[in-house]
């Protein structure tokens, strides 16, 4: 939304909560490997906990945070509980920032590793 001047308007203060809650979520290093994941694609917990390395019980309770604050969803298939991200904007916003680092990171690892 734009302002006078050609800025953009200040957003309430209960929108900024809302972005602060998840952006906290995510300044947690095991959260933001999860939603990295399940931006891939979808996985049931001990999937995940095997692709980011974690302990089943601290991957499913980093899970149910996630789900309670609305970044990720479930669906149950059989006996197994199914995780994913149902919003492309999460997504976007996770593999922007993750991919813009890791790019600026690899010249970097090239430039110590002498490649």
């Amino acid at each position: 939304m734009a302002a006078a001047g050609g800025g953009f308007e200040d957003p309430s203060a209960d929108v900024l909560a809302q972005a602060s809650a998840a952006f906290g979520l995510l300044a947690s290093p095991a959260r933001l490997h999860i939603v990295w994941a399940l931006a891939q694609g979808e996985s049931d917990v001990t999937g995940l906990a095997d692709r980011v390395g974690g302990a089943l019980p601290a991957v499913s309770q980093h899970l149910t945070k996630l789900k309670l604050a609305g970044l990720v969803r479930s669906r149950r298939e059989g006996r197994r509980q199914v995780y994913y991200v149902d919003d492309p904007d999460i997504v976007d916003v996770v593999r922007l920032l993750v991919g813009r680092l890791a790019d600026r990171a690899a010249p970097a690892r090239r430039r110590l590793h002498g490649l």
